[in-house]
């Protein structure tokens, strides 16, 4: 007979296994890609609960040491394979670290069309579209704009690194320019994708097809001037497969808040996707009736507009998790 010493050892290394045989990857790209897609071959295959270490390069295809290395816009580094993931599941990818990894970035300079009104448009004074560039300084923690023909003394800002794009390969076969966000993910543009979120995504491919790319120094919510700070980035993430799990929408969770982002245009649809999916997950994770997800959401939701500039604009609905109480 096992004796009850051997038994809960036995069963610790039992919980212990999955990290034992998790496995960490290095991977630095060489082929990036314009389209999220199911066409496009594995750059590597992970496992749940792998973690990569790689890298991103810019908006505009310079990589981390200037060099041209793809083409505008957002190429993308991957896609990876996660192995077990199949459609009608959820991929988690939590995002552990994420890091500048050169001296400068570059941005637009001018308010996006979409984001004034028509007369403020015709007044404008400036209207050359002209990229500016910024000088990281990592010691200090900002980036700082020094043209005083734009602005004296400059502008100095610290930095908050985040992700534009997220995403895997879409449904229906579908290859989607990597300007553009959808229920997929893809270039959400949202200011909140930092180091330390997990983001969910609905896997629509065997294997969901992972690519990560756009890295931003910072970036104000709705992305107005149409680009963040575009640098090229080291990445770290994690992946996760919940099985069977449907979802419609991309959902994050923090410490803090649950999000869910819904693309559209126009901006009221995106606003209605992210707004059906939170009840829709509130009900379903959380224990809440039609009734009550709604009466919850209508005195506790939360809504930040990730974008307004790319082809579909991204809304996020939020829910701060000290509201919630699971039944």
């Amino acid at each position: 007979m096992m004796s009850r010493k051997l038994f809960v050892t036995l069963a610790f290394l039992a919980l212990l296994s999955p990290r034992v045989r998790a496995e960490t990857h290095r991977f630095v790209p060489v082929r990036f890609y314009n389209t999220f897609s199911f066409a496009h071959p594995p750059a590597l295959t992970i496992k749940p609960g792998d973690r990569v270490v790689t890298k991103t390069i810019d908006a505009s295809g310079a990589d981390w040491e200037g060099r041209s290395v793809g083409v505008g816009p957002n190429p993308q580094t991957g896609p990876f394979y996660v192995e077990g993931a199949e459609p009608g599941d959820i991929l988690v990818v939590s995002i552990e670290r994420l890091d500048t990894n050169r001296a400068t970035a570059y941005s637009s300079s001018l308010l996006a069309p979409y984001t004034v009104d028509p007369q403020s448009i015709a007044t404008r004074t400036e209207r050359e579209a002209r990229r500016v560039t910024w000088q990281i300084d990592k010691a200090r923690g900002v980036a700082r704009l020094d043209a005083a023909d734009i602005q004296p003394g400059g502008i100095e800002l610290p930095l908050r690194p985040m992700l534009g794009c997220v995403g895997v390969a879409p449904a229906r076969k579908e290859a989607i320019a990597t300007s553009t966000p959808g229920a997929f993910g893809g270039n959400m543009d949202y200011a909140g994708l930092t180091a330390g979120v997990r983001i969910m995504l609905p896997v629509y491919e065997p294997g969901a097809l992972l690519f990560v790319g756009d890295g931003h120094a910072r970036q104000g919510e709705g992305e107005i001037v149409g680009t963040g700070l575009e640098t090229s980035m080291d990445v770290e993430f994690t992946v996760e497969v919940i099985k069977k799990k449907p979802a419609s929408w991309p959902r994050i969770e923090t410490d803090t808040h649950i999000m869910v982002l819904g693309s559209a245009r126009p901006l009221l649809e995106a606003l209605q996707h992210a707004t059906s999916e939170m009840q829709r997950w509130l009900m379903a994770d959380y224990g809440y009736s039609e009734r009550g997800a709604s009466l919850l959401m209508g005195q506790a939701l939360e809504y930040d507009i990730a974008n307004v500039v790319d082809p579909s604009f991204t809304v996020v609905a939020k829910v701060q998790k000290s509201l919630l109480v699971r039944r």
